[in-house]
Protein backbone atom coordinates (compact mmCIF):
# COMPACT_ATOMS: atom_id res chain seq x y z
CA UNK A 1 0.00 0.00 0.00
CA UNK A 2 0.97 3.23 -0.60
CA UNK A 3 1.01 6.47 1.15
CA UNK A 4 0.87 9.88 -0.34
CA UNK A 5 1.41 13.68 1.23
CA UNK A 6 0.90 16.78 -0.90
CA UNK A 7 2.75 20.10 -0.26
CA UNK A 8 3.02 23.51 -2.44
CA UNK A 9 -0.46 24.68 -2.03
CA UNK A 10 -0.88 27.83 -0.50
CA UNK A 11 -2.62 31.76 -1.47
CA UNK A 12 -0.97 33.11 -5.27
CA UNK A 13 -3.17 36.24 -6.95
CA UNK A 14 -4.63 35.41 -10.51
CA UNK A 15 -2.08 34.90 -13.05
CA UNK A 16 0.51 33.89 -10.61
CA UNK A 17 1.87 29.92 -10.67
CA UNK A 18 2.05 27.16 -7.80
CA UNK A 19 3.76 24.07 -8.33
CA UNK A 20 2.81 21.17 -6.04
CA UNK A 21 4.34 17.63 -5.04
CA UNK A 22 3.02 14.31 -4.13
CA UNK A 23 5.70 12.26 -2.15
CA UNK A 24 4.79 8.89 -1.77
CA UNK A 25 6.26 6.32 0.50
CA UNK A 26 5.45 2.63 1.59
CA UNK A 27 5.93 1.58 -2.27
CA UNK A 28 7.35 2.28 -5.19
CA UNK A 29 5.55 5.01 -7.26
CA UNK A 30 6.41 3.30 -10.36
CA UNK A 31 3.52 0.57 -9.77
CA UNK A 32 1.01 3.28 -10.33
CA UNK A 33 -1.15 5.24 -12.58
CA UNK A 34 -0.86 9.23 -11.14
CA UNK A 35 -3.29 11.67 -11.01
CA UNK A 36 -4.36 15.03 -9.52
CA UNK A 37 -7.96 15.85 -8.14
CA UNK A 38 -9.16 18.93 -7.16
CA UNK A 39 -12.49 19.41 -4.55
CA UNK A 40 -13.80 23.11 -4.93
CA UNK A 41 -15.65 24.50 -2.07
CA UNK A 42 -19.68 23.28 -2.19
CA UNK A 43 -18.65 21.19 -5.17
CA UNK A 44 -17.90 17.77 -6.18
CA UNK A 45 -14.29 15.94 -6.81
CA UNK A 46 -12.96 16.93 -10.02
CA UNK A 47 -10.65 15.27 -12.39
CA UNK A 48 -7.79 17.46 -13.02
CA UNK A 49 -4.97 15.75 -14.58
CA UNK A 50 -3.38 12.02 -14.45
CA UNK A 51 0.17 10.63 -16.18
CA UNK A 52 0.60 6.69 -16.52
CA UNK A 53 3.83 4.67 -15.62
CA UNK A 54 6.12 6.11 -17.87
CA UNK A 55 4.72 9.47 -18.63
CA UNK A 56 4.18 8.28 -22.05
CA UNK A 57 0.50 9.28 -21.31
CA UNK A 58 -1.24 12.66 -20.01
CA UNK A 59 -4.42 13.33 -19.58
CA UNK A 60 -5.69 16.89 -18.67
CA UNK A 61 -9.21 18.55 -18.04
CA UNK A 62 -10.40 20.43 -20.44
CA UNK A 63 -10.60 23.39 -17.94
CA UNK A 64 -6.62 23.29 -16.64
CA UNK A 65 -4.89 22.14 -20.17
CA UNK A 66 -2.47 24.36 -21.57
CA UNK A 67 -2.13 26.36 -18.15
CA UNK A 68 -1.33 22.80 -15.77
CA UNK A 69 1.12 20.26 -16.82
CA UNK A 70 1.41 17.08 -14.75
CA UNK A 71 4.62 14.93 -14.82
CA UNK A 72 6.67 12.48 -12.66
CA UNK A 73 9.94 11.52 -11.14
CA UNK A 74 9.94 7.79 -10.42
CA UNK A 75 13.44 8.10 -8.85
CA UNK A 76 12.57 10.38 -6.69
CA UNK A 77 9.08 8.68 -5.94
CA UNK A 78 7.11 12.04 -6.27
CA UNK A 79 4.38 13.49 -8.65
CA UNK A 80 4.30 17.08 -9.63
CA UNK A 81 1.45 19.50 -10.60
CA UNK A 82 2.95 22.99 -12.36
CA UNK A 83 -0.11 25.24 -12.49
CA UNK A 84 0.30 28.58 -14.47
CA UNK A 85 -1.97 30.97 -15.37
CA UNK A 86 -3.81 30.21 -12.41
CA UNK A 87 -7.41 31.52 -11.92
CA UNK A 88 -9.81 32.28 -8.74
CA UNK A 89 -11.72 28.76 -9.90
CA UNK A 90 -8.57 26.76 -9.44
CA UNK A 91 -9.08 27.50 -5.52
CA UNK A 92 -9.70 23.88 -4.49
CA UNK A 93 -8.26 21.56 -2.57
CA UNK A 94 -5.83 19.27 -4.54
CA UNK A 95 -5.35 15.65 -3.85
CA UNK A 96 -3.05 13.18 -5.55
CA UNK A 97 -3.77 9.76 -6.34
CA UNK A 98 -2.49 6.29 -7.26
CA UNK A 99 -4.63 3.31 -9.59
CA UNK A 100 -3.75 1.11 -11.87
CA UNK A 101 -6.00 2.24 -14.56
CA UNK A 102 -4.83 5.38 -16.59
CA UNK A 103 -8.63 7.06 -16.54
CA UNK A 104 -10.10 10.72 -15.70
CA UNK A 105 -12.88 8.40 -13.58
CA UNK A 106 -11.97 9.33 -9.85
CA UNK A 107 -13.56 6.39 -8.65
CA UNK A 108 -11.11 4.26 -9.89
CA UNK A 109 -7.99 5.46 -8.50
CA UNK A 110 -7.31 3.49 -5.29
CA UNK A 111 -5.53 5.98 -3.16
CA UNK A 112 -5.18 9.21 -1.76
CA UNK A 113 -3.61 11.74 0.09
CA UNK A 114 -5.13 14.43 2.81
CA UNK A 115 -4.58 17.20 -0.02
CA UNK A 116 -2.93 20.68 -0.11
CA UNK A 117 -5.19 24.03 -0.18
CA UNK A 118 -4.59 26.39 -2.82
CA UNK A 119 -6.21 29.60 -3.14
CA UNK A 120 -6.14 31.74 -5.71
CA UNK A 121 -7.53 35.52 -5.20
CA UNK A 122 -8.93 38.36 -8.09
Amino acid sequence: QVQLVESGGGLVQAGGSLRLSCAASGRALSSYVMGWVRRAPGKEREFVAAINWSGSSIDYADSVKGRFTISRDNAKNAVYLQMNSLKPEDTAVYYCAAGYRFTNFIDTYDYGGQGTQVTVSS
